[in-house]
């Protein structure tokens, strides 16, 4: 069987030396690369061919890939690069790379056509200027199937390395066995809806309780499924740690039970958990780690595959003893790894790494993806940028003088155009051309700056990839964002403004993410009503979704509304005194751990203040605002089998979902709001959009994310099949059918 690899996969194997160089990074958009594509193949004849597939053999190889344009009259292979730098900047490894691709495709070109010699043609498109420079040479096609040969035969052992690795993975998941005597309630439903999502090559929302074990009865069929539906890789996309140490701690049991089992399982992190030198620029004459870096990369490569457990302590071990960066390692090894485990961003980002390497190589991946729900806010998130003159002046301060001038020119603009704005907000109907075009110099500018320069100011740096990103978004603005701008004082005409594309609908960018997996498995405890996950997150139509049973019973979990409550805005301070009696009142007649979750931290600060004069008795935790991660697990460390206190927290916070406080750990929560968002300007618009878009403006706005917050919420009680508590839902709208049919089924639920 011959190994399937890409042109540009080959040649960054085999044809990137010297050093890490980030300098001449951030490389144009994806929409950027795409237009200066399309620029120069429109300014050809009409007779230049665009966009040719290829195909050519090497014993054991199969080499795919597209050229970007041939014209026949002049007998010219182009290979279009687009930049936003000064071409002389441009790294020799660089070059050479774009070069080695170029030859690659001329002697494909020549292979399929019989051509007996080729012009071949490296054209750089500067995406700022329009500006082409065209480095032409003439090969025959002997030359040019000699160096064809030569990579591959630099490539040949890793292929036939990784083949034998395919082989022996596909064989140890034929026979890999679930790893416990039995299944929990709910485990082998999942388990099934999954292996069948693979298997028929749709995607799945699967609802399932805490409790079932989600994570391994859905890795499992994963893997089983791999060797029939000829499934390259597995990617385990989390939203926070704890759901990527699950799902590593569930890949361990499998090895363990396995010894055989031949899967590479990779973590990826963060740059800066990973970086050694934080404050050394990505290029070798700053940072010892980046210096040689694709000089000592394939032994590090040898080493790690051969290792196949890659965890962040495993990949920083390989890294130093080859003294390279284990960040940009753990980048090199994914490739080669068949599965990866780590954030959404990796593969739902703009310039997510993992799905670009699906479109590069023609993978057949599939998708797992924890605690889904919270997708939709992570996936806005991605597609999120703002902008302040506060930011602006900032870098101003901070700059060189050879850039203060173009940052001078943009706030000139800016001030110009926005200047007239009076009101505290105020929506745009489209993104202004002239701050584009202001940003587009800006970014050009400190672009070229920055690969002359080794060191540039952090507030600089953060202006610069904001501004990268909100042209980017610029580029594909449309009715799934929000263009606005944010007056900090509307009575003072000298104030700053904050202006923001926001995306209010995901779906626009998580489509084709999901369409190129065969497959994706999305679950949660909350993933309803499904249409809603569906719609927001681009879902194919082909979708099928799973509501697992619930292992527990409603013996187990006390579930009461309070219907003579009202938490309304208008109503707090009112209904304040009820409140806090009630939470009282069941702290005494049932002494224990207990979680009251809270609109915002003014209402918690005023509970705390009613709760601790009133019920000095009450052990009282309140959560504070901007609590570091060790912060967060003390806090969570300090509810004991033994203890007795109430943490008081915010709903759709920290505490909200992700943490584990089994049994008498935590005995009950009360929530004191239906969590649903403030009708801000910004919501009200938002509001609009999904009842054009999808006829249920209000509860794609409002109900469906406040009562999911609930839900995560109230699912912090009850962990596993011995756990009993209570849950209060202090507000009276609980009782309409309406939000009663969106908590959980086996919930009983009373009335106080």
């Amino acid at each position: 069987m011959n190994y399937r690899v890409a042109v540009r996969s080959l040649c960054e194997f085999t044809a990137k030396t010297g050093d890490l160089d980030l300098r001449f990074t951030p490389a144009p958009s994806p929409e950027e690369g795409m237009h200066g594509h399309r620029v120069v193949q429109h300014r050809r004849p009409n007779y230049y061919e665009a966009e040719i597939d290829l195909k050519a053999h090497y014993p054991g190889l199969e080499v795919i890939g597209r050229a970007d344009g041939y014209d026949p009259e002049l007998n010219r292979l182009e290979e279009i690069k687009t930049h936003r730098s000064d071409i002389e900047r441009i790294p020799d490894n660089h070059r050479a790379l774009h070069h080695a691709q170029a030859l690659i495709y001329g002697h494909m070109l020549c292979s399929q056509r019989g051509l007996q010699s080729l012009e071949v043609a490296v054209v750089y498109y500067h995406v700022i200027t329009a500006e082409e420079t065209t480095e032409p040479e003439t090969f025959s096609a002997a030359d040019l199937a000699l160096f064809f040969n030569m990579h591959c035969e630099r490539f040949l052992a890793w292929a036939e390395q990784e083949t034998a690795h395919r082989e022996a993975r596909n064989q140890s998941l034929d026979v890999l066995e679930f790893p416990h005597a039995t299944y929990r309630d709910g485990q082998r439903d999942l388990a099934k809806a999954v292996y069948r999502a693979v298997k028929h090559e749709h995607a799945l929302l699967a609802q399932a309780t805490t409790g079932i074990g989600k994570t391994l009865a859905t890795i499992f069929p994963q893997l089983k499924a791999m060797p029939a539906s000829n499934i390259d890789r597995l990617f385990f996309l989390t939203a926070k740690t704890p759901g990527r140490q699950l799902a590593l701690g569930a890949f361990h049991t499998l090895r363990e039970h396995h010894p055989l089992l031949r899967i590479r399982v990779l973590e990826l992190v963060a740059r800066e958990k990973a970086c050694i030198y934080p404050d050394r620029a990505c290029h070798g004459e700053s940072c010892p780690l980046a210096e040689g870096f694709y000089d000592r990369l394939p032994d590090a490569r040898a080493e790690a595959v051969k290792a196949a457990w890659l965890d962040q302590k495993r990949v920083s071990e390989i890294a130093q003893t080859h003294s390279i960066c284990p960040y940009y390692l753990s980048q090199a090894i994914a490739p080669w790894s068949d599965v990866c485990v780590g954030d959404y961003n990796y593969y739902f980002d703009m310039s997510a790494m993992l799905y670009a390497l699906t479109v590069l190589n023609e993978w057949r991946i599939t998708l797992l993806v924890d605690e889904a729900h919270n997708l939709i806010e992570r996936g806005r998130g991605m597609y999120t940028v703002s902008l302040s003159q506060h930011a602006l002046i900032s870098a101003f301060d901070a700059s060189p003088s050879a850039l203060k001038r173009r940052l001078t020119d943009l706030n000139a603009v800016w001030h110009r155009r926005f200047r007239d704005f009076t009101n505290g907000y105020t929506a745009l109907a489209d993104v202004p051309d002239e701050l584009i075009k202001a940003l587009q110099v800006v970014v050009s500018h400190i672009t070229d700056w920055l690969s002359d320069n080794r060191q540039m100011a952090p507030e600089i740096l953060r202006f610069y990839f904001d501004a990268l990103l909100f042209l980017r978004l610029a580029e594909q603005y449309g009715d799934h964002a929000l263009c606005d701008i944010i007056i900090d004082d509307p009575k003072d005409p000298s104030t700053l403004n904050t202006v923001s594309i926001r995306n209010i609908l995901p779906a626009h960018y998580l489509r084709p993410r999901f369409a190129t997996a065969i497959s994706s498995t999305l679950f949660s405890a909350t993933l309803s009503p499904t249409d809603f996950y569906r719609d927001m997150l681009g879902m194919p139509d082909s979708t099928k979704a799973i509501d697992v049973d619930s292992p527990f019973s409603s013996a187990q979990l006390r579930v009461r509304i309070a219907t003579n409550i009202s938490t309304r805005y208008q109503n707090r301070a009112q209904s304040l005194p009820a409140v806090c009696e009630l939470i009282a009142k069941q702290c005494a007649e049932q002494p224990g751990n207990y979680l009251a979750f809270f609109s915002s931290y003014d209402y918690l600060a005023a509970a705390e203040q009613h709760l601790a004069k009133c019920y000095p008795e009450l052990c009282l935790r309140p959560q504070q605002r901007d609590m570091n991660e060790a912060n967060r697990q003390a806090f969570v460390d300090s509810f004991g089998n033994d203890s007795e206190q109430l943490g008081l927290v915010v709903l759709g916070g920290a505490f909200g979902e992700g943490i584990d406080l089994p049994g008498k750990r935590l005995i009950g929560a009360f929530v004191t709001t239906l969590g649903m968002p403030s009708p801000t300007d910004i919501n009200k618009i938002i509001e609009t959009r999904m009842e054009a878009q999808f006829g249920s403006g209000f509860d794609y706005t409002y109900r469906f994310p406040g009562l999911q917050k609930v839900v995560q919420a109230a699912g912090r009680v009850i962990r596993d099949t011995n756990d009993t508590g209570v849950v209060y839902l202090l507000d009276d709208r609980y009782a309409r059918p309406e939000n009663l049919n969106l908590l959980p089924s086996w919930w009983q639920i009373e009335g106080v």
